[in-house]
């Protein structure tokens, strides 16, 4: 399982964000320059909202690649969970959280991808308390609030994403 820097991957999440960075480090980085270029040429770059909007979209475009080089250096690549009923990274759960039955993904953002379930990593005081624990489970966690929240574990299947 990854440690507390590292971050758990299907190898296909894996792929997918290695394809984005491939992505965002040529072609789209070239695009992004071109227009910055095209935008300075057309003079005054001080009321140039042409050449403004393309700096910001590069400075954004350069912040995710940061982001994804440092992911996927700390990531560890592995297949999807068992389907065993314990709960662990890569994981569809269903659970009632105080009184609520909410489904999600428990691992990294990263991981759901287009999906649009809800996240919450194994940092999160959810994740830390449900990691390792099994299907039928009743457990309580502190919340970042100080408030104790109850939480019964109703089902757990790997995450087909």
């Amino acid at each position: 399982m990854a440690t507390e820097s590292e971050v758990w991957l299907t190898q296909e999440a894996y792929d997918r964000l290695k394809a984005e960075l491939e992505n965002r480090t040529g072609p789209l980085r070239a695009e992004i320059v071109e227009r910055i270029e095209q935008a300075r040429s057309e003079g005054d770059l001080k009321e140039n909202g042409g050449y403004h909007a393309a700096r910001e979209e590069q400075g954004k475009n350069e912040g995710r690649i940061v982001y994804l080089k440092q992911m996927l250096e700390r990531a560890q690549v592995g297949e999807a969970p068992a389907d065993d009923g314990i709960i662990e990274p890569g994981m569809v759960v269903e659970a009632t959280i105080n009184g609520a039955e909410q489904k999600f993904l428990f691992g990294s953002r990263e991981l759901a991808g287009d999906s649009d379930l809800d996240v919450f990593s194994e940092k999160s005081a959810l994740g830390a308390a449900i990691h390792g624990k099994s299907v039928g489970e009743k457990i309580t966690y502190t919340a970042p609030n100080g408030n104790e929240i109850p939480v019964e574990l109703i089902s757990a299947h790997p995450f087909k994403g």
